[in-house]
C-alpha cells in the first residue's frame, strides 16, 4: 500500500514567491495546522494552489519531518492574524515549477476532484479554503498530469 500523503497548499503569490526565493527549500505551515504538520513525512507530495489567481503552480516533495522555527518567511493576508510566522517547518524539493504565465488554472480540475465534490460546484474555491488539505492520490494525479503537460508543454 502507497503510504506517501498528498497535500494542497493554498497561499497567496506572494507567499508563493517567498517559497520560490528559497527554491523550493522549505515550506512553512500556519500555527492551527501543526496535527497535519505531525502526520506530513518524507515522501509526500504538496501542489501548490493560488489564492486570487485561482491557479496551481507547483509541485514539490517533503524530504523531513516538521520542525518549529519563527524566522518571518510568510506572511498572513489577514490583519488579525498579523503575529502568524508559520511555524511548521518542512523541507522540501522542487517536483515541478511552472512560471507564472503557465499556471494552471484550477476550476476544471478541481470540478474532477472528489475532494471539491463536496462543495456546490458556483462554489468550487470553497474547498480551497485555509492554508492546507489533505487530498486523495487521484486527485492528486489530476493536478500532477496538467502540471506536467504546462511545463513539458
Amino acid at each position: 500500500m502507497n503510504n506517501t500523503g498528498f497535500w494542497i497548499i493554498v497561499g497567496s503569490p506572494e507567499n508563493f514567491e517567498r517559497t520560490r526565493a528559497l527554491g523550493f527549500t522549505v515550506q512553512g505551515l500556519k500555527s492551527r495546522h501543526r496535527k497535519k504538520a505531525e502526520m506530513m513525512k518524507p515522501g509526500d507530495k504538496f501542489a501548490y494552489y493560488l489564492t486570487g489567481r485561482k491557479a496551481f503552480a507547483a509541485i514539490a516533495t517533503v524530504i523531513s519531518g516538521y520542525r518549529a522555527e519563527h524566522d518571518r518567511i510568510w506572511a498572513s493576508g489577514d490583519p488579525a492574524r498579523a503575529d502568524e510566522d508559520y511555524p511548521f517547518r518542512l523541507d522540501i524539493e522542487p517536483d515541478v515549477v511552472l512560471d507564472p504565465d503557465e499556471y494552471i488554472d484550477a476550476e476544471p480540475i478541481a470540478r474532477q476532484m472528489d475532494y471539491a465534490s463536496k462543495w456546490p460546484a458556483a462554489n468550487w474555491t470553497l474547498a480551497f479554503q485555509g492554508n492546507v488539505h489533505s487530498i486523495s492520490e487521484t486527485d492528486f494525479g489530476l493536478i500532477e498530469a496538467a502540471m506536467k503537460v504546462a511545463a513539458h508543454g
